[in-house]
């Protein structure tokens, strides 16, 4: 069987940071520094009211704009959410789904998560997919076991065609703003893993063509050695995209 060509993917997540006129400054600076990528995709994820001033300022870098999270049901009485067709309409084509965030402070459960990737994909959006282990969940010895679970109630139901839009990110909650990350040899591990589940929650096609970003504490000093590793795919970056010089040095990571 032909392994396909998975093409990398650098994505950023602005998290609660950066107002409209942050965001028009960072592309207007972003722009020229990414002008003349080709080896891989780009994407930033700012706050929701920065999406639509984003994707009308995204075009000239080639950067594809995200949503951070996403509401399950169309429409409805759900105070503060928002909707895949709100996000869309708002010129995004991605969103994250399930960041650690939102899994420790806000409760989003792999149940969740499911009803979220299935009103991504029926709506068109990307789902940028998240899982992983907390310091605590590590140090048991339970790093597989947790991606076994949020990989099986995660991904529940799905069809193998329902998996060609998806992206996984896999985040080591402990290395996720505290300034550690996993050594790249780590990652691989982590990473080798999920594919192998994917093989035998879905196919071998499907585990040899899904895309798995590392995200956790990404910076332009590790980018390379977590690239050179035969299952990463790209990375989900957080603090470092917030400058438009560190992002594109990471973007740069060849």
């Amino acid at each position: 069987m032909t392994v396909p060509l998975r093409r990398p993917i650098i994505a950023g997540n602005w998290k609660m940071y950066k107002t409209i006129l942050e965001t028009e400054s960072f592309f207007a600076d972003v722009a020229p520094l990414v002008k003349d990528v080709h080896h891989c995709d780009m994407i930033i994820a700012p706050p929701f009211l920065a999406l639509r001033r984003a994707s009308e300022l995204s075009s000239p870098s080639g950067i594809a704009i995200s949503a951070q999270d996403l509401h399950w049901e169309k429409d409805g009485a759900f105070t503060g959410e928002v909707s895949a067709s709100m996000i869309r309409e708002a010129g995004a084509t991605h969103t994250l789904i399930g960041h650690s965030e939102r899994r420790q402070l806000f409760g989003e459960t792999d149940a969740s998560v499911n009803k979220k990737i299935r009103a991504a994909l029926a709506s068109r959006l990307l789902p940028i997919v998240c899982i992983g282990e907390t310091l605590e969940e590590r140090e048991a010895g339970r790093m597989e076991q947790v991606l076994d679970r949020q990989l099986t109630l995660g991904f529940a139901g799905l069809t193998e065609a329902d998996f060609s839009p998806i992206i996984i990110a896999y985040e080591p909650v402990w290395a996720i703003g505290t300034g550690r990350t996993a050594t790249p040899e780590m990652a691989q591990q982590a990473h080798a893993f999920i594919r192998s589940r994917l093989q035998g929650l879905v196919s071998r096609g499907v585990a040899q063509a899904v895309r798995i970003l590392y995200g956790g504490s990404v910076k332009p000093d590790n980018i390379r050695g977590l690239m050179h590793q035969a299952d990463i795919d790209g990375a989900l970056v957080g603090g470092a995209s917030l400058q438009p010089k560190s992002f594109a040095d990471i973007v740069h990571y060849q």
